[in-house]
């Protein structure tokens, strides 16, 4: 089974209540907030009135709200290899 990924890219402030009440439908609140809906005729039909304001992905499986996070989160540039704090507290007992 496919889902939409919609993402909400854009604010609704300003725009017609029925604007807002289709976003609101969708499960869309904050900008950059992401929900999954399974591919059907009425959703799509709600994402076209909507289209400028979001994006959208076909995709196969729904992620979690933390693998969603996981995967915006930026790579930090380093990783660690040991980590020295089990040193530091024997060396503090002693």
């Amino acid at each position: 089974m496919s889902y939409f990924r919609i993402t909400l890219v854009r604010s609704a402030i300003g725009l017609p209540r029925r604007t807002t009440d289709v976003l609101k439908a969708l499960g869309l609140k904050k900008r950059m907030a992401t929900v999954f809906h399974a591919v059907s005729p009425s959703v799509a039909g709600q994402i076209m009135k909507v289209k400028e304001l979001v994006e959208v992905q076909e995709v196969d499986k729904r992620l979690t709200k933390q693998e969603v996070h996981l995967e915006r989160k930026p790579d930090p540039g380093y990783y660690i290899e040991k980590t020295s704090g089990v040193e530091y507290h024997e060396n503090r007992r002693a």
